[in-house]
């Protein structure tokens, strides 16, 4: 089971005590319209995605009026859970576009052959780096976020304590019992803290690390709701809950939800990112094999990586634009952590070792 990037930011602010920006054209039940069901010639457009995907009305509203299509969006669970059930409808698809794919499951994807190549409008201006299909564009990279361990700055400070900034630096004994992070078989951000390490160590190296991890006390949890509002003492969740492990693995955009949502905002953010333990993930979009409204389909596609959604997406999403000119919020570059060199993976090599090193972490660290 996955999670995404936005799950734990719109999840961070349910924990503040809030409602999260969300909108959307239409949903399962809005009675938006029937989506692809309505076959060729349909105006409505529907987006299958798993329950994170949010945009604010104003955004969709402009898509509707310069395209004539109004979008539905079909959640369906987590990232995993979603693919899987796209697999399992594969040339009956139950919408014309699946957003939310990341690169640690994109292989799979393709393998399946769930998507039909389209080259969406506006590419060029996409970072090179985020398209990983660049040569067949059979997705469309949409986002980008970073898996990173969080530190609570207040109990650092107090103890007159560094905090950590690498990988190296969380099996230092003057760390130990502090890391609390998500088991990689059914977290998304575990898994991404997981390949994190296989980029830092390798195949082999990685297991000895883990087991320094795990003598240096590392605590483990299912998922990031526990990890972050729970045992995080540097959350608003945390605090109420008199959490006790000052780190936890997140994401670089968690410090500007924490200011975000708090009232009144303070002028820093309570957490930090320790930006040498940053994974990067990337989450792409494609056209549904067999989708009935192709058309819209595609014309979705292209407003993705539109300015409009583009910038939208920071403060709905909690995500990185991918193209190269969008506009980042001030909460964003005031208060988040710009990684510059964060990890990544093969989404191949991942696809070929991804059960094998969950096993393994598995054997070595959950026993």
């Amino acid at each position: 089971m996955h999670t995404t990037t936005k799950t734990a930011a719109i999840s961070l602010a349910a924990a503040l005590g809030v409602t999260a920006l969300a909108g959307c054209g239409g949903s399962e039940d809005s009675g938006a319209g029937s989506g692809a069901s309505k076959g060729t010639g349909s105006k409505t457009v529907t987006l299958v995605s798993h329950d994170s995907f949010a945009a604010s009305p104003a955004v969709l509203k402009a898509f509707t009026e310069e395209t004539g299509y109004t979008v539905k969006v079909l959640k369906s669970g987590d990232a995993g859970a979603a693919l899987n059930q796209e697999i399992l409808t594969k040339g009956s698809p139950r919408g014309d576009v699946f957003f939310g794919v990341d690169n640690t499951l994109l292989s799979r994807a393709l393998d399946n052959g769930l998507f039909t190549p389209y080259e969406a409008k506006g590419l060029d201006r996409v970072s090179p780096d985020a398209r990983l299909d660049a040569d067949k564009h059979r997705v469309t990279p949409v986002d980008t976020g970073d898996i990173c361990v969080n530190y609570d700055k207040k109990y650092f400070a107090d103890k007159k304590l560094a905090p950590p900034q690498s990988f190296a630096d969380l099996v230092k004994p003057a760390y130990k019992n502090l890391l609390v992070t998500e088991n990689p078989a059914t977290s998304s951000p575990g898994l991404g803290f997981l390949l994190g390490t296989v980029a830092a160590y390798g195949d082999g190296g990685h297991e000895d690390y883990w087991k320094k991890l795990r003598s240096n006390g590392v605590k483990v949890v299912d998922g990031w709701e526990q990890a972050y509002n729970e045992e995080f003492s540097g959350s608003a969740g945390g605090r109420k809950a008199k959490a006790d492990r000052p780190l936890v693995v997140s994401y670089a955009s968690s410090p500007p939800v924490e200011v975000l949502y708090a009232k009144p905002q303070p002028a820093e953010a309570p957490t930090g990112v320790a930006t040498g333990t940053c994974f990067r993930q990337t989450e792409f979009a494609g056209l549904l094999t067999g989708a009935k409204n192709e058309e819209g389909g595609k014309a979705l596609l292209d407003f993705l990586i539109s300015e409009k959604f583009q910038d939208d997406m920071p403060l709905t999403m909690f995500v990185n634009p991918v193209v190269k000119d969008a506009k980042l919020p001030e909460l964003f570059t005031r208060f988040g952590a710009k990684v510059d060199k964060p990890a990544t993976v093969d989404p191949e090599k991942i696809s070929k070792n991804r059960e094998q090193w969950v096993q393994s972490w598995s054997s070595l660290v959950v026993k």
